[in-house]
């Protein structure tokens, strides 16, 4: 472990001098391979610390995907259906860890957004993981370890130059943290607030229910929120993200974002998008992004005479906004966590629409009356945490 590194710049190319250091002791963490910059670390930390607290609150391995400095997924090993492994192009028979599978669900959340992205890992990362992580398109890792069949195959990755970051599973920082801005320096108690099934215990809607299924859900949201810039709301369901509304200035542009990003998740899994009649020469990322224009309003952009021999070996039929509404009114069982409170029921009504059945919130609108009538309205069991999640 060293001191410090120096780092190529920092957020931008001009801004230098740039590195990561400790004011006294030893950094937690080493680079085996590659060079990550001043964003990269910035994931790396963040996101670590959300797999871990994930894991400790959950008891299973789990896995984030970063993507300036807010995930794009997280998630828990749970295993894979099959459709689900052909959303996210995992081959059919291939054997998968539980930690490869928490990378495979939180890599799937949102992939347009994880394009990129930075990996965190609870775990020591094995050769399944190892192996997905290589198909990916990905600017780096953070593990407690590597098997050294795994550090192989993700060292061979970007000829070379992809970045590996091994952290210390046993670091504990201090209490106290500072940061900077204009020359100022900000100084507060770190957030080592737990999220643990004890803040799911005050419902305050008439469906007091909660499954441990959507405990779960709810804990998943909840931590992933905990380490995403806010204002921020996430969806999650089966044990993972899928969808996430960060760094808005309105709760309802949280909400409707994440909500539309849920949607698409689950649009994936239409028959129509499975069968979808791709060329088998293009790319996987090219794969993704047509999928999400061809679900959505814009799908003639992939559809069009001129376009569609560029993706399809023959043209699908489009996807009506029919046949989409009539799909996800049929979606249920969702979670939603929000990092500060509800100031309107108007929330509560979009996230209906993606089947969001309970909702975890700190509480403490002046209209919380409001919020609570419309989830009554809609048998959506609401807890009230009373705790904030802000993270900036």
């Amino acid at each position: 472990m060293a001191h410090e590194i120096a780092l190529k710049y920092g957020c931008n190319p001009n801004q230098k001098p740039a590195r990561i250091f400790m004011e006294g002791g030893e950094l937690p963490l080493k680079v085996l391979c590659g060079r990550p910059g001043y964003i990269n670390f910035l994931d790396a930390l963040n996101s670590w610390q959300l797999v871990s607290e994930m894991k400790k609150a959950l008891g299973l391995p789990s896995a984030a995907s970063f993507k300036h400095v807010s995930p794009a997924g997280a998630a828990v090993g749970l295993p894979l259906t099959d459709v689900l492994r052909k959303i996210y192009f995992v081959p059919e028979g291939e054997e998968l860890s539980p930690l490869a599978c928490a990378y495979a669900r939180a890599r799937g959340a949102d992939r347009m957004s994880s394009f990129g992205d930075f990996i965190a890992l609870s775990d020591p990362c094995d050769l399944a993981t190892a192996k997905l992580i290589a198909r990916e398109v990905s600017d780096g890792v953070i593990a407690p370890g590597y098997a050294p069949d795994a550090l192989e195959v993700l060292m061979a990755k970007r000829k070379g130059a992809y970045n590996i970051i091994e952290i210390d599973p046993e670091y504990v920082p201090a209490e106290i943290e500072r940061k900077m801005c204009f020359g100022i320096t900000f100084e507060q108690g770190r957030n080592a607030l737990e999220i643990r099934e004890e803040l799911l215990s005050n419902p305050v809607t008439r469906n007091a229910m909660l499954t441990p299924e959507q405990k779960r859900d709810l804990i998943v949201a909840l931590i992933a929120l905990k380490y995403t810039q806010s204002n921020s709301v996430c969806y999650a369901k089966d044990g993972q993200v899928i969808g996430v509304g960060a760094g808005q200035q309105s709760r309802i542009h949280c909400t409707r974002l994440a909500g539309n990003k849920a949607d698409i998740w689950h649009l994936r899994q239409h028959e129509k998008v499975l069968r979808l009649p791709f060329r088998p020469d293009l790319k996987r990322p090219d794969r993704d992004n047509c999928i999400d224009v061809y679900i959505s309003d814009e799908c003639d952009d992939v559809l069009n005479p001129s376009a569609w021999p560029n993706y399809f070996t023959e043209r699908p039929e489009p996807l009506s906004a029919e046949e989409k509404r009539a799909y996800l009114d049929q979606v249920t069982g969702v979670a939603l966590g929000s990092d500060a409170f509800f100031p309107f029921g108007d929330n509560i009504e979009r996230a209906h629409k993606s089947g969001v059945t309970c909702i975890a919130q700190p509480g403490g609108s002046i209209r919380d009356d409001n919020v609570i009538q419309t989830c009554d309205k809609y048998g959506i069991t609401m807890v009230f945490t009373g705790i904030r999640l802000f993270h900036h």
